[in-house]
């Protein structure tokens, strides 16, 4: 059977990966099957070098195919910020409700029609031959003055889908994954796994 490793030790985002590619026929491995795997330190400047990296990093440690993506919030207002720091927007030890609360607290008083922003994702499929192929895809919104929903992970729950009514962290998981950057990304990714692959 073939694999595939997903690059990310991030237990929100594998559990995404491996139900957005189940009904594959390939076997989905996580760094936990490879021992610990290597540690990548993101230092791009964008999501398609974080990505890249992590992608070679992994396929390079297993001899697999690896499977990686690096994706984060976009706030029109402040620049492109998060972007690629968005998982440690609030500083090294960052968690995700202290990132949350940074980004209210650089938006105070920014009214709601300025609160423009994209999750955007960048997939990678690095092989062990070293070639690859990107996927990328976005998902507009706008930010929240407060968290709302229990669902998803990262700044989920202050991300407002307008044509939804709600915020991602409201969605159920399958509402999430037929509308989500990642999950769109993914769907090209599996398109592309059934005719290559």
């Amino acid at each position: 059977m073939r694999q595939i490793v997903l690059a990310t030790k991030n237990q929100g985002k594998i559990r995404e990966l491996k139900a957005e590619l189940q009904d594959l026929d390939m076997e989905i491995l996580t760094l936990e099957n490879e021992s610990s795997g290597p540690d990548v330190i993101e230092d791009g400047s964008s999501f398609l070098e974080n990505a890249l990296k992590k992608a070679k990093a992994v396929s390079n440690f297993t001899g697999k195919a690896a499977l990686a993506d690096d994706s984060g919030l976009e706030v029109e207002i402040l620049g492109g910020k998060p972007g690629v720091f968005s998982s440690r927007y609030s500083g090294p030890e960052a968690t995700d409700e202290t990132n949350i609360r940074r980004l209210l607290d650089d938006l105070k008083g920014v009214p709601e029609e300025k609160r423009g922003a994209c999750f955007r994702c960048v997939i990678i499929l690095y092989r062990s031959g070293g070639d690859y192929d990107v996927f990328e895809d976005t998902l507009k919104g706008r930010i929240t003055s407060e968290p709302a929903g229990q669902n998803g992970f990262g700044y989920d729950p202050v991300f407002f889908v307008p044509d939804l009514n709600m915020t991602v962290a409201q969605m159920p998981p399958e509402l999430k994954n037929r509308i989500s950057h990642r999950g769109k990304a993914l769907r090209a990714l599996k398109k592309s796994l059934q005719i290559k692959y």
